[in-house]
């Protein structure tokens, strides 16, 4: 669905009007190959789970070698024009507000989401771009206010990204202002990894 929607819009132009002139190795950094120290299994976000109830078919596909993005120029300036098109083309809309319920994870495919939906649809479009699944990971940090968020992080030969819907750059781990708690990991995208020391479990993830 969301493949086909991103060839209609360059078909027509818009994507190529707004995204003329984006560097995206201006806009990411140097490429300085800084990885996240993950620890033991942890427990799986129960939105991944109910995702997963929903969409079966999207997370059955077991366990697998781990694969990272050859950060090449034409990959950094797709994974940034996903970034920068879906942060323009999604509104934001807390769970409460939309579904009326406190945390679900879903695509926002009537253009409205929180911010593990923007993680999702950026996953699923750069999977439809050929990118591997398991170097695309959902990932929970902690923000400045201790709150709870999701992001999506790109591990590439040179370095881990992050996709964010409070940030139009994508950005390297170590520049941003979170603190990792967890994310999937790449070797089986329904286990779940600890990042640096185990933290209080986040139940809910909503910016």
């Amino acid at each position: 669905m969301f493949g086909s929607v991103m060839r209609s819009l360059v078909a027509a132009g818009l994507l190529a009007a707004g995204w003329a002139g984006f560097n995206a190795t201006s806009q990411a950094g140097p490429l300085e190959a800084t990885y996240i120290s993950v620890g033991a299994s942890t427990l799986v976000p129960f939105g991944w789970v109910d995702f997963c109830h929903r969409y079966a078919h999207e997370c059955d596909a077991g366990a697998g070698p781990a694969l990272d993005v050859n950060a090449t120029p034409k990959a950094m300036k797709t994974i940034q024009k996903i970034n920068l098109w879906v942060n323009g083309n999604i509104v934001a809309r807390s769970d409460i507000d939309h579904w009326n319920v406190v945390d679900r994870w879903d695509y926002p495919s009537d253009g409205y989401g929180d911010c593990e939906d923007y993680v999702l649809l950026k996953r699923k479009m750069l999977i439809e771009e050929g990118f591997p699944r398991q170097a695309l990971l959902v990932t929970v940090v902690k923000d400045e206010q201790g709150d709870g968020h999701a992001v999506l992080t790109v591990k590439t030969n040179k370095g881990e990204f992050i996709l964010d819907n409070m940030q139009d750059d994508v950005k390297s781990w170590d520049r941003t202002p979170y603190r990792y708690v967890k994310r999937q990991s790449q070797h089986d995208q329904n286990v779940w990894v600890n990042i640096g020391a185990p933290a209080a479990s986040t139940l809910m993830v909503s910016r």
